[in-house]
């Protein structure tokens, strides 16, 4: 049996030489296939065939999947090292590509949304087998389309403009070199490395660690706060001033296919029980010992043993094992990842921080990316990374324009294979550990359901002060206004942390993103709790869900299965089950 070792990830299934006569081949091929699908246009009819419009949909599947294979080779080379020049050049020029691409075919998205009438839409959707949803998703997009002239205008500035400051900030941040001193030694670290000693059993390398990264940020406020104004500018100048969308977040809520109630009854839900999350940190400052948790404590381990290491090799075939007890389908797919060498784990100067999974078309195995330390957070991180695989590879089936699940369902697969992987490990620990793993999985719930909806708050909030006109300090105001109400009096916070907001990547990249972790957290807990009920026999309808991609409505999907996640109802299961877990580690001390 293999021993599985770090290393970096094999991206020669999706261009050999990026130099190569033939790599220019497959973008020149791709480039007459798109002038082709351009003389479609004179064939859009509202009484068209149901076999003409299949075959115009066949077409963008085929152009969809080119793109994706060329633009992902460059997003994840560029991932790979981002202070690399040449990747950093090609991502820039097929970014353009992927403009230019997008702006050949966007006469059918503009005719599909605006143009065709509903009685002839509905008699082509009716044929449409399971991209009848994605059909229908973008019909709700009629009323903020533009015309195919302004949306031109649009995809060709994003690149030189949204796009670019993306760039720019990932550009800055990850060039960020940590100092700190260890054992009066001072070292120079990656994020992702100095992150580590934020969970150290020692109060000051916790504070020194946290003011490490935050004075780093702190330095360069005025450059990460000017990018972050101007890429909400963007999003409010486009989604509401020239789109008519109703709010910044319902850009992203009507994107995700999920409705504005929804979201609302969640981020209402995760508000109404910070005191769940208050109560855990007040046991935990008298599990440490100390009278009230800094917010430097946060994630403090409990007892003051070492943390154990987890080889790479060991971390690996603990997620396979996990995920093999309950199906032997996603553990082939997990495995899959590595057998095809899509994975990046090596810990290198210049790679992205945090981790990721690409899933780029359905016959494509899907590309991780962790950094890998060894600390048992890191196992969970694979876990995690590897259920979004699995979450892809269980819709390989579905055409590309419906295997990626909606936002927040997105989450929902990673989020299982962490419950997955901690049951298993719960089984092979002593009690002491079971007592420390159970309040590090209560960290994890408060990273992944509280912080997150509260991320989304702050966002809603800045977005609503920077449209009106603000400074950085005022952003950074609104920030800790907005960790004093998570904590209440659980937790002493720092002036210090009002710039974390500077530290969120996704923030940048991907507006009102974070909600979608609290839904696929609060999701997947109820999922499991069915799974503890039911055995096996819920095997069937958890792959189903998974198996489902994109071609559903959330809510839709989820009824089928009973889960109505609109109610308020739905949502406060999952923080009863937290509640329960909070009551388990009290009966443990």
């Amino acid at each position: 049996m293999p021993s599985y070792q770090l290393g970096r990830w094999d991206l020669t299934e999706l261009v050999k030489d990026p130099k190569s006569p033939a790599f220019q081949r497959q973008i020149r091929e791709l480039e007459c296939q798109a002038k082709k699908f351009e003389k479609t246009k004179s064939r859009l009819k509202p009484k068209m065939s149901s076999r003409q419009f299949k075959n115009i949909l066949c077409q963008i599947e085929e152009i969809s999947e080119k793109i994706n294979k060329i633009g992902g080779y460059a997003s994840l080379a560029y991932s790979a090292d981002t202070q690399s020049d040449e990747a950093t050049s090609l991502m820039t020029k097929i970014s353009k590509l992927g403009s230019e691409i997008s702006n050949r075919i966007l006469f059918f998205d503009l005719w599909w949304k605006t143009q065709i009438d509903e009685k002839n839409a509905k008699r082509l959707m009716r044929d449409a087998g399971e991209i009848t949803e994605y059909l229908s998703h973008k019909r709700l997009f009629a009323r903020y389309a533009l015309s195919e002239p302004e949306e031109r205008i649009i995809n060709t500035l994003d690149v030189t403009g949204v796009s670019a400051l993306v760039k720019l900030y990932d550009k800055i941040t990850n060039a960020f070199e940590y100092k700190m001193k260890i054992k009066n030694k001072t070292r120079i670290m990656t994020r992702e490395e100095l992150t580590n000693y934020v969970r150290s059993t020692s109060p000051g390398i916790r504070e020194t660690a946290y003011k490490t990264i935050l004075s780093k940020y702190s330095e360069n406020r005025g450059v990460a706060g000017e990018i972050y104004q101007n890429i909400v500018l963007n999003w409010r100048d486009e989604g509401i001033e020239i789109r008519g969308y109703k709010s910044p977040i319902s850009m992203r809520n009507i994107g995700n296919n999920i409705d504005d109630k929804t979201v609302d009854s969640l981020l209402g839900i995760c508000k109404k029980n910070s005191p769940v999350f208050q109560r855990f940190f007040v046991q935990k400052a008298k599990m440490l010992k100390v009278r009230r948790l800094r917010r430097y404590d946060l994630y403090a381990p409990v007892a003051n043993i070492k943390e154990k290491n987890y080889s790479y090799d060991r971390s690996v075939r603990l997620v396979f094992e996990s995920l093999g007890r309950f199906s032997g389908t996603l553990e082939e797919y997990a495995r899959k990842v590595f057998d095809k060498g899509h994975i990046d784990s090596e810990l290198r100067h210049g790679k992205r921080d945090g981790a990721f999974c690409s899933t780029l078309a359905p016959k494509i195995t899907p590309y991780v990316l962790v950094n890998f330390t060894g600390k048992s957070r890191d196992v969970f991180t694979l876990a995690h990374e590897l259920g979004h695989a699995v979450h892809s590879q269980a819709a390989q089936g579905r055409s590309i324009l419906v295997q990626d699940a909606p936002l927040p369902l997105a989450e929902t697969a990673s989020t299982f294979s962490e419950l997955l992987l901690y049951d298993n490990l719960a089984e092979k620990i002593s009690d002491d550990e079971k007592r420390t793993m159970l309040s590090g999985k209560i960290d994890d719930l408060y990273a992944t359901i509280q912080r997150q909806a509260f991320f989304t708050i702050f966002e809603v909030n800045a977005h609503r002060q920077i449209g009106k006109g603000t400074i950085v300090d005022e952003i950074s105001e609104t920030y800790l206004k907005n960790l004093k109400i998570q904590f209440g009096d659980s937790v002493r916070l720092s002036d210090d942390f009002a710039i974390e907001w500077s530290c969120i990547p996704h923030f940048y990249h991907t507006p009102f993103y974070c909600y979608a972790y609290s839904f696929g957290n609060l999701l997947a807990l109820s999922l499991f709790q069915r799974y503890k009920k039911e055995g096996r026999d819920f095997v069937p309808t958890y792959m189903s869900i998974l198996a489902a991609g994109g071609s559903k409505k959330p809510e839709k999907l989820l009824s089928e299965y009973g889960f109505d996640i609109t109610s308020p109802k739905f949502w406060q299961q999952g923080f009863d089950y937290v509640r329960e877990q909070v009551d388990t580690l009290s009966s443990l001390n």
